[in-house]
């Protein structure tokens, strides 16, 4: 979905514009809103799951436009988004991370603050760690990241995950292909809210566009989030040095968001980072589960902007 004002969506939106900018070849999406760029202006990018659209911060992107300048970028593992894919490879983490470097300099950007959500979270903890020249802020929000463990529990994963990895992605990528649609249409008949995806509460527009754009996924795109997830799981439960290091090394001034209904992120995990790193703030959102940036945008963005 794109438009030249996201306005004719909904009133709210307006002034969010959808644009395409050449990336070492790959044509690559984003949305963009708020104050022109300046010396004095927040530049703020916003990172979502990878396997997600930059549509997932539209909400966001409105609340963020009187403050600053915002960004949302479909990612080159995107399902829903616009955004090229070269090959297989570029939908990994690692690939993302790089993808980030050299979007930010197609569009002539220096220092952002960088919002990773969910996966995105990953990137943008890794982008900051690798490239800390460029990054005034970081915010994780619902991050996804190597989870506590024991040095048993370690070695478990790092053994039994990558022979896990290698069998389970193959036979995920030959079903999607074969049964997407029927995964697709019993997931949208299971949900009885029209303002609900996957238990997730949002406004009806949002809700609405995501369905929409869920539809239109084609099973050759939705064999992406295959490659994303074993991405995301083996740095979590394998291959987790170098995201670990990153969480040690990091030197932006970092931001903790959490909901406090939040399913998939275990409170004991961000604990355990908020521990590691005690200099990283903590924003907990009430009444608010995996998904703050569609949940409660407003309340996201009072929390970033407060911090920054």
């Amino acid at each position: 979905m794109q438009y030249t004002d996201w306005g004719e969506r909904a009133t709210r939106w307006t002034g969010i514009r959808s644009e395409t900018v050449d990336v070492r070849g790959t044509a690559a999406h984003y949305l963009v809103a708020g104050l022109t760029p300046s010396p004095d202006t927040q530049v703020h990018l916003l990172v979502a799951n990878p396997a997600n659209s930059a549509s997932n911060w539209l909400d966001v992107l409105a609340e963020l436009a009187p403050h600053a300048h915002a960004i949302a970028v479909d990612l080159p593992g995107t399902i829903a988004g616009h955004t090229a894919l070269p090959n297989r490879h570029a939908a990994t983490i690692e690939a993302n991370v790089l993808f980030l470097n050299d979007f930010l300099d197609a569009l002539a950007l220096g220092r952002v603050t960088v919002h990773g959500w969910s996966a995105g979270a990953m990137i943008a903890l890794l982008f900051a760690d690798q490239a800390p020249e460029r990054v005034d802020g970081l915010v994780l929000v619902a991050p996804a990241l190597p989870p506590p463990l024991s040095v048993g529990e370690a070695r478990i994963c790092r053994i039994f995950g990558r022979v896990g990895l290698a069998i389970i992605a193959p036979v995920a990528r030959a079903l999607l292909r074969v049964s997407w649609r029927r995964i697709l249409a019993a997931q949208l008949r299971v949900q009885g809210d029209p303002a609900t995806i996957s238990g997730t509460r949002m406004s009806p527009e949002v809700a609405g566009l995501l369905r929409e754009e869920m539809s239109a996924v084609e099973p050759k795109r939705s064999v992406r989030a295959v490659t994303v997830y074993a991405s995301v799981m083996s740095l979590m439960l394998v291959r987790r040095g170098p995201v670990l290091d990153a969480i040690g090394r990091v030197t932006a001034p970092t931001l903790l968001v959490r909901g406090d209904e939040d399913r998939l992120v275990a409170r004991a995990s961000i604990e355990h980072w908020a521990d590691r790193r005690p200099d990283w703030r903590l924003a907990v959102l009430h009444g608010v589960g995996h998904a703050p940036p569609l949940e409660a945008p407003a309340d996201y963005v009072r929390a970033a902007i407060d911090w920054a």
